[in-house]
């Protein structure tokens, strides 16, 4: 209910300018309390010039697709950056509509949003050309046909998340680079289907690219993350946790073929050269091919020694004590993880330290089974078993 009180002091005092600038500091909730204040804030506070960032996640079990189209009839061109983030009820229909009238968004979050289609794309293919960053994944539902119709009308795409979608194909990556060589970071988690030929048009055509993750895409080689570090010179964060075809040869050519290379913020596995950026962390989790020789050409490369800050070995079951004495001349490292890495020891963490005082080291170690007690004959369990 309004108020007949549109006679304030703070509207009488303050020129609508002025309240405009202070409506545009306040979440989506206080606009929506401010509007029922009164006749004139209600005005101010559904101004479209307020509702340039939008975020919805919170509200996300209430939110339907009348909703979103309401919001964006009111938004207009205003709109920059929307998330639905786990949005369920989303769907096409309503974001055809959106894409009509906010034709102005750079940022859209739709992760999760199930109900979206290839349709989805295709309205922002044909309204949102000045899309830059836009986050698909878990929207299973999304094929190749997206890649194709997103290369072809929003040029200036940055960053892309499919993630989990796991019905793209190499052929789609292919449409994508094709009119998105811009790109600058792309997740790729849990395409379960791409292959090193996906990796060989991203490093073709995406020069400019600093962030990619490949985390459990499973058919990934040494050959495909070669070309990607031959490719993109720029790059800095490359996630392929979980890629289990992985090899030495990835830390070879790193520790050999990358002597510029000064920080890729997330570095798994890869050759990468001519890398820039100030933190340098190599996740190598899940990597179960990997041994003490590719540590080592890792550890003996010009940029570990000053660069290398973090890095994890959790689950390389071939990994042992050698490999942190390949590590010891790493100055800056501040943390390993070593979790479920069996042929680590005590012993060996400890040496380490001797080098490196200040390392946080994350490992565990089973507890020892105790020896049977004297004179007993019953048979004792280690404290993870459950005696019965």
């Amino acid at each position: 209910m309004f108020s007949n009180n549109d006679e304030a002091v703070i509207n009488k005092k303050l020129p609508k300018e002025l309240l405009l600038r202070i409506f545009s500091f306040l979440d989506v909730v206080t606009l929506c309390r401010c509007a029922q204040v009164s006749r004139a804030w209600n005005v101010l506070a559904l101004d479209g010039s307020n509702w340039q960032r939008i975020d919805l996640f919170n509200f996300q079990r209430d939110i339907e697709g009348r909703v979103v189209e309401n919001i964006s009839k009111r938004c207009g061109g205003f709109l920059r950056k929307l998330s639905l983030r786990g949005c369920l009820g989303v769907g096409d229909n309503a974001l055809r509509t959106f894409a009509q009238n906010c034709r102005n968004i750079e940022v859209l979050n739709l992760n999760g949003c199930t109900k979206i289609t290839d349709a989805t794309c295709t309205s922002l293919s044909k309204f949102c050309s000045k899309l830059r960053h836009l986050d698909l994944a878990s929207c299973t539902s999304i094929t190749n046909l997206s890649l194709k119709a997103l290369s072809e009308g929003c040029p200036l795409l940055e960053q892309l998340s499919i993630s989990w979608c796991d019905q793209v194909t190499k052929d789609g990556v292919q449409e994508l680079v094709k009119g998105c060589g811009g790109l600058k970071a792309l997740s790729l988690k849990g395409c379960t289907q791409l292959e090193d030929e996906a990796l060989k048009y991203i490093g073709a055509n995406c020069p400019e690219l600093v962030t990619l993750n490949l985390q459990t895409c499973l058919q990934i080689t040494d050959d495909g993350l070669i070309t990607i570090c031959r490719g993109c010179h720029k790059l800095q964060s490359l996630c392929a946790s979980g890629c289990c075809n992985i090899t030495d040869a990835i830390l070879n050519a790193l520790g050999q073929n990358c002597p510029r290379l000064s920080a890729p913020s997330r570095a798994l596995a890869a050759a990468c050269c001519g890398l820039t950026a100030s933190v340098w962390v190599q996740s190598l989790s899940h990597c179960e091919l990997i041994t003490d020789d590719g540590i080592r050409h890792l550890g003996n490369g010009a940029c570990a020694h000053d660069r290398l800050e973090v890095i994890e070995l959790d689950n390389c079951p071939l990994i042992t004590d050698a490999s942190l004495e390949h590590l010891k001349s790493c100055h800056s490292l501040e943390r390993i993880e070593l979790y479920d890495c069996q042929q680590i020891t005590r012993a060996g963490i400890k040496r380490l330290r001797t080098h490196l005082p200040n390392i946080k080291v994350h490992a565990y170690f089973a507890p020892v089974t105790p020896p049977p007690s004297v004179g007993g004959s019953r048979q004792r369990f280690c404290r993870c078993c459950i005696i019965l």
